[in-house]
């Protein structure tokens, strides 16, 4: 008869139980909470582009005008920050070739492998913050530190496009 009173749990039990479900639980919709925000819709040019401070989406305009800017003078370099961890430093020019003042202007910079695979994607202003505009002819250099630029890459120039801009308003 003793056997039987044993097998059953007590309240102390009882309450270990519940808490280990309550804990459970929580657990559960912290891991769905995380997966949800990470698992949605990827960031898109126009959250960038907010981000960056420039509108949403670039006119048939600016589309057209992307083709008056040019990045030269591409180089890379090596560096340590201040917590003794590897940065890569890409130093630039954006030139504007055309006939319209720049008020906004974002650069994404790609890092390959050796099989042609982007393994870095990053998206970046380079007018300053607050952007300072570039002029017709005028020249700006620019430098962006990367400082999770994986193993994999192949250690060649990433790539660097225009992906957005935002034209001078006329005055």
């Amino acid at each position: 008869m003793q056997e039987i009173l044993h097998n059953q749990p007590g309240p102390e039990q009882k309450k270990l139980s519940s808490g280990v479900i309550i804990l459970g639980v929580l657990v559960l919709v912290s891991i769905g909470l995380v997966l949800w925000f990470a698992l949605r819709a990827p960031e898109g040019h126009s959250s960038r582009a907010a981000l960056l401070g420039l509108s949403a989406r670039m006119s048939p305009a600016e589309l057209t005008y992307s083709k008056s800017v040019q990045i030269e003078n591409i180089a890379l370099s090596r560096a340590e920050n201040f917590i003794h961890q590897e940065v890569t430093i890409l130093d630039a020019d954006a030139v504007n070739a055309g006939q319209q003042s720049i008020a906004g202007l974002a650069v994404t910079v790609e890092f390959f492998d050796d099989l042609h695979q982007v393994v870095l994607r990053e998206t970046r202003g380079v007018l300053g913050t607050p952007p300072a505009t570039l002029g017709p002819g005028q020249r700006r250099s620019f430098s962006i530190s990367f400082d999770r630029v994986p193993s994999s890459w192949n250690r060649q120039q990433p790539s660097v496009q225009v992906t957005h801009l935002q034209l001078a308003v006329v005055k």
